[in-house]
């Protein structure tokens, strides 16, 4: 079943959140075998000013699984964007987008300094107390890994 990317994109902002999340799912799974979303970066990064932080962590989602075909440094020239999800008003799309880094990190090691510093420097007291552990957590295993990469 070959996937049609143009309308599984469309899909990505449906009212109905499974629809959306199923669509996502599609989406993620050919970017990690081809480069067919490519095309999309710059919706995706569209996608990362929002107001529905759904949306914004499709963006991220997507944009993260294509640094690895990204031949024409589209991410390098959002991401000061993406990095200040890694504080996002919503502590879920925060942790969402801290979680993905490593895969940007991976393949796009020109932007690894840049990552490392936006994780070690962020400030996550904006966060009740009870995300703030969750956060800091996230932010030292992906900071680990791409340390170790």
């Amino acid at each position: 079943m070959s996937v049609n990317i143009t309308e599984t994109f469309e899909l990505l902002f449906d009212k109905n959140n499974n629809v959306a999340y199923k669509a996502l799912q599609e989406l993620q799974k050919e970017s990690e075998e081809t480069d067919c979303v490519y095309p999309y970066m710059d919706r995706l990064s569209d996608m990362l000013d929002s107001d529905n932080s759904y949306i914004r962590t499709r963006g991220l989602t997507l944009l993260a699984y294509n640094a690895k075909w990204d031949k024409d440094y589209k991410i390098d020239e959002v991401i000061d964007k993406y990095l200040k999800h890694i504080t996002d008003v919503k502590p879920i799309t925060a942790r969402q987008c801290i979680k993905l880094l490593p895969i940007i990190a991976k393949h796009k090691s020109e932007l690894k300094k840049d990552i490392l510093s936006a994780l070690q420097n962020a400030d996550i007291s904006i966060y009740e107390d009870s995300m703030q552990s969750l956060v800091y957590k996230d932010i030292q295993k992906a900071l680990e890994v791409i340390q170790k990469s």
